[in-house]
């Protein structure tokens, strides 16, 4: 009496569908439910390690470092040399100084004169 109880339902249950699976995305027969089962979800518990994590062993010579700051070529830079100038020091570098105009100006960029045309109608524009 069970079984054909089971075996009717199976049948309704082919043919009697939802009203969200009759059309739309759930209709379809590849259709997965987004929403995981209870027995899906979480199938560890986040305090559990279900297996114990493999460290390699090896010689430290033949190990790359992933360290960041044994790489930085920036701070592999030789030290920044630096002089402290007292008064005295300046005071002879300015009287030893000489003003020269040709080397301590820059050169102006147009040395030589623009020729302009003088067949230019209407100021080079045509009318």
């Amino acid at each position: 009496m069970a079984s054909t109880v089971k075996s009717l339902l199976q049948t309704l249950r082919r043919y009697v569908k939802k009203p969200w699976e009759i059309t739309g995305p759930a209709s379809h027969p590849e259709y997965l439910s987004a929403v995981p089962k209870a027995t899906e979800y979480r199938v560890y518990c986040p305090a559990t390690v279900p297996s114990q994590a493999i460290v390699p062993s090896s010689l430290p010579e033949t190990v790359y470092d992933i360290k960041y700051f044994s790489r930085d070529q920036r701070r592999n830079r030789p030290q920044i040399k630096r002089t402290v100038l007292k008064k005295a020091d300046v005071e002879t570098m300015m009287k030893e100084k000489v003003f020269d105009p040709a080397s301590d100006f820059p050169r102006p960029y147009l040395t030589a004169k623009v020729v302009e045309d003088d067949n230019a109608i209407g100021g080079g524009y045509q009318k």
